[in-house]
C-alpha cells in the first residue's frame, strides 16, 4: 500500500495536474474521491482544514494534508523527482 493519498474530485483540473505529476514520477498513490458538495467533504476538511481539492497526504514524510495543486506538484518534484537528494 502506498504512503501517498490524494483526495480528489473527478473532472477537477487542479487534481488532474497533481495526478499527471504523480504519473510522471511513477509514484503509486491511493485515490480518495470526495463528494461534489463542499458541505459533505468532512474527511478532507478534517485533514487539511479546508474543503478544496486536491489534498495530498504523505505519511512517510509527515505531510498530513497539503492543499493547493502548485504546492503539491512542487513538493512531489522536490521530494521524489529531480529535486530529491
Amino acid at each position: 500500500m502506498s504512503n501517498l493519498v490524494l483526495y480528489e474530485l473527478q473532472g477537477c483540473p487542479y487534481c488532474a495536474k497533481v495526478k499527471n505529476k504523480l504519473s510522471e514520477l511513477d509514484l503509486e498513490y491511493e485515490s480518495r474521491s470526495v463528494p461534489r458538495s463542499h458541505g459533505q467533504r468532512t474527511e478532507v476538511e478534517a485533514i487539511s482544514g479546508q474543503t478544496g481539492v486536491p489534498v495530498l497526504v504523505d505519511e512517510e514524510h509527515g505531510v498530513e494534508g497539503m492543499p493547493e495543486s502548485d504546492d503539491i506538484v512542487a513538493y512531489l518534484e522536490e521530494t521524489y523527482g529531480g529535486g530529491a537528494a
